[in-house]
C-alpha cells in the first residue's frame, strides 16, 4: 500500500500571462510505514507536491494514487481514498473555527458519519494523544489557549479522522522549544506506535536528520535528491547547496573540524550524538599524544 504518482505535472495560471510551472513530470511512490522529509528552497514546488499528495489539487499530467485508487475520479472509492490522507497545514491554529475544544476536534470525524458514543471516543483519544486532558479542556474555547495548544487542538483535529498518511507543513514554525519539542514528541509516537506514514515540510534540518528515513530535496519543480538524510547532509552537500538548503549545523561542525584534522565522522541524527562523537574523537587524539 503506498500513495503513487506517476508523470505527475502542475503548472498554475495555465493559458494566462502568469502561467507557472510548478512541477515537472514526477514519479514517486511513497510507502506505508515511511517518514519522509521534504526540503527545498521557498518556491521549489514543496507545497504543490503535498497538496498533490490528497487531492487538493489535481494534476495538470499524470495520475496520483493512493492505494491504488486514482483519486481523480469522481467515484465513492475515489473520496474514500482521500480521507487516508490528513493534513496540517502551516500555523494550523488558523482552522480551528467550533465553541469548544472538543466541537471542533469533533467536526472532521463527525463529517465521516461517527456519532455518539464512537465519536466521543475519538475525540478522547486525539485529545489524549496531543497531551490534553478531556475532562479540563473539551468545554473550553479554542481561542483561550497558548500558541502551543492551539497547535495541539488542530493536529488533534487531524489525528481525530485516523489517517493512514499524515502531511505536516511546517508544524513548529513559531513554536518556543518546548512547544516545539512536545508537537515533535508527538509526530515520533504518530509515527511510531500508530504506523502512521508521516511526510514532513521543514526548514529545520535538524528535525529531518532527526526524525526521517527519507528525503526528497526539491529545486524548481524538480526531485533533486531522494534517500537517506544522513547519506544526502553527509556526501552532498554542494547539490544542497546548490537547491538553497543547508545541512543541519552540528553536520556543518563535524564537517569543519574533520578536514582540521579531527577523527569524526559526518553522519549523525542529534546534536547530542554529535557532541559525543567530538568528545571521543578529541580524547582519542589526546591519548595519541
Amino acid at each position: 500500500m503506498s500513495i503513487k504518482l506517476e508523470a505527475v505535472t502542475y503548472t498554475y495560471g495555465i493559458g494566462s500571462p502568469f502561467e507557472k510551472k510548478a512541477l515537472y513530470p514526477l514519479d514517486l511512490e511513497i510507502k506505508e510505514g515511511d517518514f519522509i522529509g521534504i526540503i527545498g528552497h521557498t518556491g521549489s514546488g514543496k507545497s504543490t507536491l503535498v497538496q498533490l499528495l490528497n487531492g487538493l489539487i489535481q494534476p495538470t499530467g499524470g495520475r496520483v494514487g493512493i492505494d491504488g485508487t486514482d483519486i481523480s475520479q469522481k467515484q465513492e472509492a475515489a473520496r474514500k481514498a482521500k480521507r487516508k490522507v490528513g493534513m496540517v497545514f502551516q500555523y494550523p491554529e488558523y482552522q480551528l473555527f467550533e465553541e469548544t475544544i472538543a466541537e471542533d476536534i469533533a467536526f472532521g470525524p463527525k463529517n465521516m458519519g461517527l456519532t455518539g458514543p464512537a465519536l466521543q471516543a475519538r475525540v478522547k483519544e486525539a485529545m489524549m494523544f496531543v497531551g490534553m486532558d478531556y475532562e479540563q479542556y473539551k468545554d473550553r474555547s479554542p481561542f483561550r489557549l497558548s500558541g502551543g495548544q492551539m497547535r495541539r487542538v488542530a493536529i488533534a483535529g487531524v489525528i481525530a479522522m485516523a489517517p493512514k498518511y499524515l502531511i505536516l507543513d511546517e508544524p513548529s514554525a513559531g513554536l518556543d522549544p518546548v512547544g516545539r519539542r512536545e508537537i515533535f514528541a508527538q509526530i515520533r509516537a504518530l509515527h511510531q506506535e500508530k504506523g502512521v506514514t508521516v511526510i514532513l515540510i521543514s526548514h529545520n534540518m535538524e528535525d529531518i536528520a532527526a526524525m526521517a528515513n527519507r528525503l526528497l530535496v526539491l529545486k524548481q519543480g524538480n526531485v533533486i535528491l531522494d534517500g537517506n538524510p544522513l547519506d544526502i547532509f553527509s556526501s552532498q552537500r554542494s547539490l544542497l547547496q546548490g537547491a538553497g538548503v543547508a545541512v543541519p549545523p552540528i553536520t556543518e561542525l563535524l564537517h569543519y573540524l574533520k578536514h582540521r584534522g579531527l577523527a569524526v565522522g559526518e553522519r549523525v541524527h542529534t546534536v547530542e550524538e554529535g557532541a559525543r562523537l567530538i568528545y571521543e574523537a578529541w580524547k582519542e587524539k589526546q591519548h595519541a599524544h
